[in-house]
This record gives structure tokens, sequence and C-alpha cells, in this order.
């Protein structure tokens, strides 16, 4: 009876090894798929639309997309398009992402604010790049939702704020960049003011037909706006909707 349980315990571990084996081994080859068409996604996407940021380009490789859309539509978090996240809200478009981040010209010791942070992506490929990132996001449930993503993959240079975007973050002003991913019909103020000089911020403009604005302040603080191209976010809510 003593040598039945030996084997059936270790019978029990050889099994438990293989299952774990087999855990790794599919592990692995989810994540090569992942990683490949990531770089699938950055040369058919991006590169060929001409964005050259080397930087951004690398931040867009390593971001893993599809860990910031819902278990349900994985399969399509690296295909060229918009998707929902919940709550009326969408992660934007690979090449948005990727032009929106190109437009603030970002480098490393940059502080970054983001209104609008949604699932948390374009945090995460601006973390790749920038020193801190101040991302704020109106909605409690995606806030908590981001927040927890970002600690879970150690993301721990942004920082996410609960409230209203269209007041920017004044707190840790002044910002070397902005971006904004929902679309006001005019740009905030605020976020001019807290904007650094020789800083840029972007943000989609519009309430029906939507335009992607660049406004840059020069060093002695004069302002710049410059229409790049049409595009289509969700409305930003809260303060902007009393303007």
């Amino acid at each position: 009876m003593k040598h039945f349980f030996l084997w059936a315990s270790l019978l029990l571990l050889i099994s438990a090894t293989c299952k774990e084996r087999t855990e790794q081994k599919n592990s692995t080859r989810q994540q090569d798929k992942y990683e490949r068409l990531r770089n699938e996604m950055v040369r058919n996407q991006i590169e060929r639309r001409g964005i050259r940021n080397e930087q951004v380009l690398d931040a867009m490789r390593k971001v893993p997309r599809h860990e910031f859309v819902p278990q349900s539509l994985k399969e399509y978090a690296y295909r060229d398009q918009p998707l929902p996240i919940g709550l009326e809200q969408t992660i934007s478009q690979p090449f948005i992402v990727a032009y929106m981040t190109e437009a603030i010209d970002p480098s490393e010791g940059d502080r970054i604010l983001e209104i609008g942070t949604g699932s948390a992506y374009q945090a995460a490929v601006l973390a790749e790049i920038v020193d801190e990132v101040y991302t704020i996001e109106i909605v409690p449930e995606l806030a908590h939702q981001a927040r927890n993503r970002l600690q879970r993959m150690n993301y721990d240079n942004v920082h996410v704020k609960l409230g209203d975007g269209y007041k920017g973050w004044q707190e840790h002003a002044p910002y070397d960049g902005i971006i904004v991913t929902a679309a006001p019909d005019h740009v905030p103020q605020p976020l001019i003011d807290q904007l650094k000089p020789g800083g840029r911020l972007v943000i989609p403009v519009g309430r029906g037909y939507q335009e992607l604005s660049l406004v840059m302040k020069s060093e002695d603080g004069e302002i710049e706006k410059k229409t790049l191209l049409p595009v289509r976010f969700v409305p930003m809510t809260g303060e902007a909707e009393k303007k």
C-alpha cells in the first residue's frame, strides 16, 4: 500500500509538471503570435503612412495592445481600427495613437499630460518614451481599471487621476506636451496655460466634423495653431459641455 501511494504521488507530480510545461509553451506561442502581429501592425499600418520617429515606432512595437482591450476583442487588437472598451468609450486606432504621439515630439526627460485615459494604451505608449505621464479620466470605472492595469504592467511612471480633463492638472504643470483623446468644440484655455514654452498640444476639435489640431507655444509664449487631419473621437464631457 505504501508503494501504491508513492507511485500515485509520483504520477500526480509528473502530470502537474507536464501540464505546467504545456501551459508555458502555449503562453509562449501566444506571446510570439502577438509580437508578430505587433510588428506587422507597425510596419503595415504606421510606418507605411509616414511615421518616422524611432522612439514612437519602438514604443508601438513594445506595448502589448491586446492587454488594453476586452478579452472578447483580443484577436482584433492589432487591426487597423478603434475598438470599444465599454461605457461608450474606445481605444483609438493604432495609427492615430502613433500619429498623435509623434505630433508632440516626445523625448526622454519630458513630462506629458494626457486627457482621456480610457484603456490607458496611449499613456503606456508615452510611458515608454518619456519620464512622467499624468493622465486624467472622467469616468470612475475606467480610471480604476486603467490604474490597476498600469500597476499590473509595471508602468510606475504613469499617474492616473479621476477628474475633468478640461481643467488639466495644474499641480504638475507645466508640461512638455499634452495629448487630448476626447473632442471639445474648442481648445480649453487651461490646457494652453499648462503647456510649457516650447511645448506642443495635440487635440481633436469639433462636435460633428472634427479636426486634429496642433497647438504650439513658442519660447516667448506666443501661440500657433495648425490643422493636421480629420478625425473622429468621443466628445469631451464635463466642463467642456458647458462652454
